[in-house]
């Protein structure tokens, strides 16, 4: 399973104990806001597209959407989202639990500026039912992350 791929990937840093299970679903954005108990911003959706034949994640507050516009300025290529069964081939993890640690090879991921708002958020965890509360560096980090972009709208400011 891909949680256990994470926590193994966690387990390389000292922080597998940190990845948090829960009895319910935390597939969505709103899902995980009640599971957690915060605000939907805080959640730190993991979004994948195709960029020129290559898998791409952002990594964007949960109350950011895509703006297509500035994703194409970005990234010169129209936004387009994986299906689910493209997520699991090309990154690794399903959708609903879709997250930018222990991804295949390949996989390049950038974090949205949406998210700098907050101290910690909460990516998933590789299942529909996970979350770790990380820092913003702490996501740099872990994520591996190609740097910051700005393609979102819609966040609360």
């Amino acid at each position: 399973m891909a949680i256990d791929k994470v926590k193994a990937y966690f387990g390389e840093f000292g922080i597998a104990d940190r990845v948090r299970e829960f009895p319910v679903s935390s597939a969505t954005v709103e899902l995980a806001a009640a599971a957690l108990g915060c605000e939907p911003g805080r959640i730190a959706k993991t979004l994948s597209f195709m960029v020129g034949g290559a898998p791409v994640l952002i990594v964007a507050a949960g109350d950011a959407r895509v703006d297509n516009r500035k994703f194409k300025d970005r990234f010169a290529t129209k936004a387009k989202m994986l299906t689910p069964e493209e997520a699991v081939t090309f990154v690794g993890h399903a959708v609903g639990g879709v997250c930018p640690f222990a991804v295949n090879e390949g996989v390049v991921t950038y974090l949205d500026e949406s998210l700098r708002r907050y101290e910690t958020v909460f990516p998933a965890c590789g299942s529909s039912n996970s979350a770790i509360e990380l820092s913003l560096p702490e996501l740099e980090r872990y994520s591996r992350a190609a740097g910051w972009v700005d393609v979102s709208k819609g966040r609360e400011e």
